[in-house]
């Protein structure tokens, strides 16, 4: 009977290629064991893939719904501070504005007027609101803020007023320069005409955040607040029953507005609580889809450990036998 056998040289390659492959599968199963998931997809699929990539497109679709929620939850609450600032304001200044029609000695003309100029400047600046580098009040043109400076307000407005003598001549011009396209929003307002596009927060859901800073409720706030730090001095020539007369109406106006302001807030709110309501459901519904994923192309960790200890058992024993047939010699041969 003939006998066939290999050379050391042979049987030296046949084990370098032995350990190779079981060290590389050794690598395989600790991949598995370290992340969870199979290291062969399409051979644990069949090389099936439409269910994976059916999930894949969800969780993808998901991750692009969850990061609109996330900024329309803080551009939204953002915008909720900002008119907060703004509301309170506009209430400060009409209660003081009020209370000076009501007792006109106890609080000074410049002491109204320096009332008006803070808050002013605090209206302007929470318009001008930004937040991630977008400017919140600006429509589409969310680069450049969309209010220029008091000082440039007050400017325009007084260069309309001079030569008003009475408070409903005052009124009525301040009113028709804010609403007249080529006064406040060309002089004042530097934003765009369009608002922002609705972002589509999950599959059945847009929110807007329909606000811009040369909305009514705002154009009427500026400008009643910009007549009083105007009226407080000599930019305007009125007797001392003029001027109160003219706070008054200022305050009672700026009531208004405070409502109005009021409103608004809410229904921002609203929006923000919608967006933090869809984020949830995204969140939820991408568990749900990572779970099913896992199910698809998870590695069980007790199989797997299981044929992690049985390859390195191979391997040790591999390395055995290894030692062995490096440790014969022609002397133990002839023995």
């Amino acid at each position: 009977m003939a006998l066939n056998s290999i050379g050391d040289l042979a049987r030296g390659l046949t084990l370098q290629l032995r350990s190779t492959q079981i060290k590389r599968e050794i690598e395989s199963l600790s991949r598995e064991l370290s992340t969870g998931k199979v290291a062969n997809i399409r051979e644990h699929l069949h090389g099936d893939f439409s269910q994976i990539l059916l999930i894949d497109h969800d969780l993808t679709r998901l991750a692009t719904f969850s990061t609109a929620a996330s900024e329309v939850e803080l551009s939204a609450g953002t915008m909720r501070t900002s008119l907060t600032v703004f509301q309170n304001s506009v209430s400060e200044l009409s209660s003081a504005l009020l209370a000076f029609g009501s007792d006109s000695p106890v609080i000074p003309d410049e002491q109204i007027g320096a009332q008006a100029l803070n808050h002013l400047d605090t209206m302007m600046s929470a318009l001008n609101t930004r937040v991630g580098g977008r400017n919140l009040f600006s429509g589409t043109a969310t680069d450049r803020s969309p209010l220029a400076a008091p000082e440039t307000l007050l400017a325009s407005l007084q260069s309309e007023l001079s030569g008003m003598t009475t408070a409903a001549e005052i009124l009525q011009t301040a009113t028709n320069w804010f609403e007249d396209p080529a006064g406040f929003r060309a002089a004042i307002y530097q934003g765009s005409a369009e608002y922002l596009a609705p972002m589509q927060v999950s599959d059945q859901e847009k929110i807007n955040l329909l606000v811009k800073a040369d909305d009514p409720v705002f154009r009427a706030a500026l400008r009643d607040t910009a007549v009083a730090v105007l009226a407080s001095d000599s930019s305007l020539d009125l007797t001392a029953d003029q001027r109160a007369a003219l706070f008054k109406e200022l305050g009672v106006q700026l009531t208004q507005a405070s409502d109005e302001t009021v409103r608004l807030t809410a229904r921002i709110g609203m929006a923000e609580a919608r967006a933090e309501q869809a984020a949830a459901r995204n969140a939820a519904s991408r568990t749900g889809l990572e779970y099913a994923r896992s199910e698809l192309i998870g590695a069980d960790p007790y199989e797997t450990a299981t044929r992690l200890q049985a390859v390195q058992f191979q391997l040790e024993s591999l390395y055995s036998v290894t030692v062995r047939n490096a440790n014969l010699s022609l002397v133990n041969f002839l023995r």
